[in-house]
């Protein structure tokens, strides 16, 4: 299968590039949306993502990512200590889905998302829909290298 493109969004509060950056990687976990979780299940080793600050001033695209896992269950659902937990999740029959990432790069400044809103080529970004609260979406290659372009990778 061919590489894949992501934007996959945290709200900083919660989890932050800089945080991944200190981690190295992480397990993307969490995602409480049917459709999301869809895509999370179409990831594969190598793919890379976006990753997106959401709920923050302003938001956008903080840096890059790269998916070092094939998908797996999200052992959270499964733990009624957990914030995440979910009752009709079970070991035979996962509901959600979980990935693991590894950092790749900061951009020397954020990618706002009025930036992004700024380009026509980009205007099919499911991240700029009014509406469109999804936390992981697919991208082309061509709207992801259009992004690279946009910033400036650093470690």
């Amino acid at each position: 299968m061919s590489q894949q493109y992501w934007i996959m969004k945290c709200e900083p509060s919660v989890y932050s590039i800089d945080d991944l950056k200190r981690d190295g990687e992480t397990t993307w976990e969490g995602v409480r949306n049917y459709q999301a979780r869809n895509f999370i299940n179409q990831m594969a080793r190598g793919d890379r993502a976006f990753f997106y600050h959401s709920n923050a001033t302003p938001p956008g695209i903080a840096g890059v990512m790269t998916i070092v896992s094939e998908p797996y269950p999200d052992l959270t659902a499964l733990d009624p200590e957990h914030r995440y937990y979910e009752p009709a999740s079970t070991p035979e029959n996962p509901r959600w889905a979980s990935i693991t990432v590894s950092y790749e790069s900061t951009f020397s400044s954020l990618i706002s998302i009025d930036q992004l809103r700024g380009y026509s080529e980009l205007s099919d970004l499911m991240i700029l829909r009014k509406g469109n609260r999804l936390s992981v979406t697919p991208i082309t290659k061509e709207a992801f290298d259009l992004i690279m372009n946009l910033g400036t990778p650093v470690g």
